[in-house]
């Protein structure tokens, strides 16, 4: 019950965890804070080193179907994040694109938890910073940052507009894919005015990308 002193560790959540039930149910239930749960089995751990494999062991095994769906949803928020640099977005006017957003928030959730499937985090592994909390706007914004200046270097080099497929490296297909969606923010009306000004003034040209017939390497007169 909520409110009620327990002295650590606690026979009943130690028990639940041994019967594999994750940490996030168990302060559900018993109306407590999820760091108080963790202190608790951290204690009981330290005196039961067996106890952390004994959960693992009674954690259910996800069914075949759900399984299934849930790589298939891998698969697609993998694709959306090569091709647009992304990740899945509860507005989109997508009803696909919302599912994955809802589902992804879920998985980032049992990553908190310890209780992602690893073949989930195998899958996701190459995005990085995927289950970071979305609150934290200041580290998008400073990514956003990043790859402006990378790019601005990458045209003051010569270069001709990054391609987000068939890149010859892979530091110019991060670029291409950043800028590309860019382009479709652009066009959706959904990117920041400040960010549209800092394009046009000191990337000239960024919405139209490379001219038909152009060498891809090095931009003749690029800039």
């Amino acid at each position: 019950m909520a409110g009620v002193r327990r002295q650590a560790p606690d026979p009943e959540w130690v028990q639940m965890y041994r019967q594999g039930v994750p940490v996030s149910r168990i302060a559900v239930l018993s109306g407590a804070a999820e760091a108080t749960v963790r202190y608790h089995l951290q204690i009981a751990a330290r005196s039961e080193p067996s106890l952390r494999g004994e959960h693992a062991r009674a954690v259910q095994p996800v069914p075949k179907k759900q399984d299934e769906r849930g790589l298939k949803n891998v698969a697609d928020i993998v694709a959306l994040y090569r091709t647009e640099g992304r990740l899945p977005s509860s507005k989109s006017a997508s009803m696909r694109e919302r599912s994955l957003e809802s589902w992804l928030a879920a998985k980032r959730q049992q990553s908190q938890n310890g209780t992602l499937s690893p073949a989930y985090r195998d899958g996701l592994r190459e995005i990085p910073g995927w289950d970071t909390p979305r609150r934290q706007k200041e580290q998008r914004e400073e990514l956003w940052n990043q790859r402006f200046t990378e790019l601005l270097d990458f045209r003051a080099a010569g270069n001709d507009w990054p391609l987000h497929k068939e890149a010859p490296s892979e530091q110019e297909r991060l670029l291409g894919v950043w800028l590309h969606s860019q382009r479709i923010t652009y066009r959706d009306g959904t990117l920041r005015q400040d960010r549209e000004a800092r394009l046009n003034t000191e990337l000239p040209g960024w919405r139209r990308g490379r001219r038909p017939g152009r060498r891809p390497h090095p931009a003749a007169g690029a800039g």
